[in-house]
Order: structure tokens, then sequence, then C-alpha cells
């Protein structure tokens, strides 16, 4: 079973699983996300990485602005059911659906896979894992002055960014706080 919320690429719908384990970024946390990243990134043609994608909101979003390929990783089989749903109906050319788990697909030799990298990271993994600081430190694949935003329960335990991230901003959204760093 699925529900539809309002959402991404510019105002069109997203299918979103029932349940409590796909937690889709609000769209003002989202909205935010976007407008922040204006001053750190630019979107035109970037490679965008998407870990615990769920509905694709952020890929998809990113897509809509100007990316020219955003990987799309989860493998909760409902969130990959309604990820592989909204990328064939918002038709957004650029889109990569991996239905693997994050850790699986970190640890994939990036050998010709991406050769550039990837300019934008986003990791919304669930608020109970506690995998940020493991999954930053496997992160691979990173461009050059690559952006990395993570979203974490606001109240939650934080993370120190691993050598190599540099921290730039933390912005909060209600009970999300969105955290941004560049590689360095």
């Amino acid at each position: 079973m699925t529900r539809v919320v309002a959402g991404t690429a510019r105002g069109r719908q997203l299918v979103v699983p029932e349940g409590v384990v796909t937690r889709p970024t609000t769209d003002r946390a989202r909205e935010a996300m976007f407008s922040s990243l204006l001053s750190l990134l630019d979107l035109e043609g970037a490679c965008v990485l998407d870990l615990y994608a769920g509905t694709g909101a952020l890929g998809l979003e990113a897509l809509s602005r100007g990316a020219l390929t955003a990987v799309l990783v989860d493998s909760d089989p409902r969130a990959v059911q309604a990820l592989r749903h909204n990328v064939e109906s918002l038709a957004l050319p650029g889109a990569v659906v991996v239905d693997t788990p994050v850790e699986q697909f970190l640890a994939r030799s990036p050998e010709g896979a991406y050769p550039e990298g990837f300019d934008l990271a986003v990791l919304d993994p669930p608020y109970e894992y506690d995998v940020v600081p493991t999954l930053l430190a496997l992160l691979p694949w990173l461009a050059p002055e690559a952006v990395v935003v993570v979203e974490r329960r606001t109240r939650g335990p934080q993370f120190d960014w691993p050598e190599g991230l540099t921290p730039v901003r933390d912005r909060k959204y209600g009970a999300s706080t969105l955290r941004y760093a560049l590689r360095a």
C-alpha cells in the first residue's frame, strides 16, 4: 500500500510507502536545502548520490534543478517500489535506482562506475540508525569540492565529520536538522 503526498520535482506528487520506515524530508526542509545548496554548488550537470533514498524526493529534486545524474540507493522493498514508481512517473532523465543496502553499495569498487565522482551526496538514514559516522567514513567517489548533506533528528545524537569533510553549516527545521560539509 502507498499514499500520495505533495512533493518534489517542481510541485509534482510522489508515492510514499505506508508505515514509518520511510520518512520523507518535509517540503520546507527540502526547499531550504536546495536554496542553501545554491551558495555551495552548481547543480547544473551535477552527479548526485542519494543514500536511503526512500521516495527519491531529494535526488529527483536535484534532477529537476539541472543535475545530470541521481543515483538513488535504498533496500527497503516498499521504498524501492515507491521509488521506482516515482522515477517512472516523473520521467526525469538521469535517475538510476539501486536496490541494495547502502553499506553494500558504498563497499563496491568505484573503478569506472563514476569516474568524475559525485558532486552532491545526501544521506537521510532512518533516525533510529546510528550509522552516519560509519557511512561517512565509507563514502567513496566524491568529486573535488563535493557537498555532503546529512539529515538527522534535531534532538538525536550528533556526529563528528570524518577527516576530509569540513563542516560548513547546520540548519534546523522542526524535528530535523540538515548538516552540510564540503570535501576538503
